[in-house]
């Protein structure tokens, strides 16, 4: 284990915090935004579970902007080695604008990791930052992607509920409520005035979002989530 890693695992998201900035602090990073990405039919959207950046950064960047961050090719798997994204460079990722990477750059977030972390069956992404280009030591920061996966993994629960608070649209969540009653495909897309295939693309993407095996553990998880 890296000297100042915590080894201590979370089990609050008082503790996240904590934990998430002692890690910063050991890769160098001046920044962390640990997020979930909600896939929502041709879109993918960030829900921010812990950060320190700031507000105006957030709301200037966007969620948007932030999952494809997340999601880009530069994003390390457990293992793997982290590239770096040098947002005056302007990256040429699907989705990002020169002008999105160079404000990323304005706002102090000049080199940016993305970090996959597997936390039981969710995938989140841990991004560090920081103000300055190589400043963030890449051995520390393998270790930490490690370290978060294994401290995240007594929250599941707790980050289940921050990363997934309502992620449906309100005609997925409509197609889950009339399946929780007991209705068909068909009954359900006429209740809507939709076609069928409609509603099982909803249904997909509900159950895509819930990480769910199947209908009925989609409903399940809305139901206990206090969704439907």
């Amino acid at each position: 284990m890296t000297s100042g890693t915590p080894a201590a695992k979370p089990a609050s998201h008082g503790d996240l915090t904590a934990f998430l900035m002692q890690l910063t602090a050991t890769v160098g990073a001046d920044c962390y935004m640990l997020v979930a990405v909600l896939h929502d039919q041709d879109r993918s959207d960030a829900r921010i579970i812990a950060s320190n950046w700031i507000y105006d950064a957030i709301q200037l960047a966007g969620h948007r902007l932030i999952a494809k961050l997340a999601e880009s090719p530069f994003a390390a798997s457990p293992g793997g080695r982290p590239q770096g994204i040098i947002t005056a460079n302007a990256p040429a990722l699907e989705g990002i604008s020169g002008e999105d990477a160079k404000l990323l750059d304005v706002l102090g977030h000049s080199e940016i990791y993305a970090l996959k972390v597997n936390v039981g069956r969710q995938c989140l992404f841990l991004l560090f930052s920081a103000a300055s280009i190589a400043r963030i030591d890449l051995a520390a920061l393998i270790q930490a992607q490690f370290e978060c996966c294994y401290g995240l993994s007594r929250m599941q629960g707790v980050l289940g509920a921050v990363a997934m608070q309502d992620p449906l649209s309100d005609r997925e969540r409509e197609c889950l409520f009339w399946v929780s009653e007991g209705k068909t495909t068909d009954e359900v897309a006429l209740i809507l005035g939709v076609s069928s295939n409609t509603v099982n693309s909803y249904i997909t993407h509900a159950i895509r979002k819930f990480s769910a095996s199947n209908r009925a553990m989609a409903v399940a998880t809305a139901i206990r989530s206090g969704i439907i």
